[in-house]
């Protein structure tokens, strides 16, 4: 047994994926010290969408039950042409979805979800958990880690996990490849209550209004008492973070041309919240020594499959999992999980892209997309998605 043994692992930020793997190591006996650098535990941002495949890690981190209580199912996901206001396609969400990937299809609210994994993290004397404590840096010194920590104390630790973001620091000492990679994509963001939604406008299903550069998703949230809207278009404005304040009209003015009942949604929204996309380009390698990534800090993706969160969960039981098959052994059980991850992580990562293209797509281009998904059938569209939702 080393020294380090009854050491803390060490989680560099508290989001999703942070608790998640948090809550996924010390479920397994393992200590936690979670670094957060806000002032509280909490999640900006409004929907997220659960494909089957993350419903895995929340039957592994005994969660399933608990977050359908707070989810809306849709029957389906549904694709228009903006400008035309036609069906493209369709793919259901019902019972043949879950034969096929064995689980459902839900959306949640991204603080709903996040509070449900640090309520469990809560429960467990293993886990501590702190607000405040901005990370500088951390030496590896072989069998320990040392964090540096703002205020001026050193922290020691089994090892070190960044699940720091898109911006993560951990990752500029691993990686060391810069600011992340701008997609020329801005995403405004916001939440309506049900009762503010048009009657003729609510839908149960997961919309997604495809335009020329621009589209807008829509669905309802919390059990359907609120209804999410994510508007994206083409811009080479540059922000870091992502919770600025949108400008109503610069959105409206990217919408301009397209339906009705596009243009009526957007009007409803007197405030809404924007961030630029970015991702980066795949990594084989995000491990070193006593120190490893997870989530956005090893694999930031575009929102187009949205699959962040459900990525940054498969990575955290994963991680658990590779620690407890090899718990004397910290470096080799990073690089177990490194390796059964980074192909998986790097398609969605790329698909990501593609989608995104597919979806902003104009002129002869958007016709042959439009042509193509239409002559799809509803079990084609199932088994195109297959590599994803049966994975993790």
């Amino acid at each position: 047994m080393s020294k380090a043994d009854n050491l803390p692992f060490i989680i560099a930020g508290g989001g999703i994926g942070g608790l998640g793997t948090a809550l996924a190591l010390a479920q397994k006996g393992f200590p936690v010290h979670v670094l957060e650098q806000a002032t509280e535990f909490k999640e900006i941002g409004a929907g997220i969408q659960l494909g089957p495949n993350v419903f895995t890690p929340f039957k592994k981190l005994g969660l399933r039950d608990r977050v359908l209580e707070d989810v809306a199912i849709p029957t389906g996901l549904e694709m228009r042409d903006a400008l035309t206001g036609d069906l493209i396609t369709r793919m259901p969400l019902g019972d043949d979805l879950t034969r096929r990937f064995g689980d459902t299809y839900a959306v949640i609210h991204r603080a709903d979800l996040h509070g449900i994994i640090y309520d469990a993290c809560k429960a467990l004397p293993n886990i501590t958990l702190e607000t405040n404590a901005r990370v500088l840096d951390y030496a590896d010194k072989g069998d320990e880690v040392v964090v540096s920590m703002e205020d001026g104390r050193q922290i020691r630790g089994r090892a070190m996990i960044g699940g720091d973001g898109m911006w993560s620091k951990t990752r500029q000492k691993i990686v060391g490849d810069g600011k992340p990679r701008v997609s020329g994509h801005i995403a405004y963001r916001a939440v309506l209550k049900r009762e503010d939604v048009p009657a003729d406008l609510w839908n149960p299903d997961v919309v997604l209004w495809a335009g020329p550069r621009t589209h807008l998703v829509h669905y309802p949230l919390r059990r359907g008492e609120l209804y999410n809207l994510v508007a994206v278009f083409h811009s080479d404005h540059y922000a870091e973070g992502w919770d600025q304040a949108g400008d109503p009209a610069l959105l409206h003015a990217h919408f301009q041309g397209q339906v009705p009942a596009v243009l009526r949604m957007l009007e409803k929204i007197e405030t809404w919240k924007m961030w630029v996309l970015c991702d980066r380009e795949p990594v084989k390698n995000w491990t070193q020594g006593r120190a490893t990534l997870i989530g956005d800090a090893a694999h930031p993706m575009l929102q187009y499959l949205a699959q962040g969160a459900c990525m940054a969960l498969e990575d955290a039981v994963c991680l658990a999992e590779k620690v407890e098959a090899k718990p004397d052994d910290v470096h080799g059980a990073f690089m177990d999980y490194q390796n059964a991850r980074y192909l998986r992580t790097a398609r969605v990562q790329l698909m990501a892209r593609v989608y995104g293209e597919a979806y902003h797509a104009r002129g002869p281009i958007a016709e042959l997309r439009n042509n193509m998904l239409k002559a799809r059938t509803p079990e084609q569209a199932i088994e195109g998605i297959a590599w994803l939702y049966g994975g993790g």
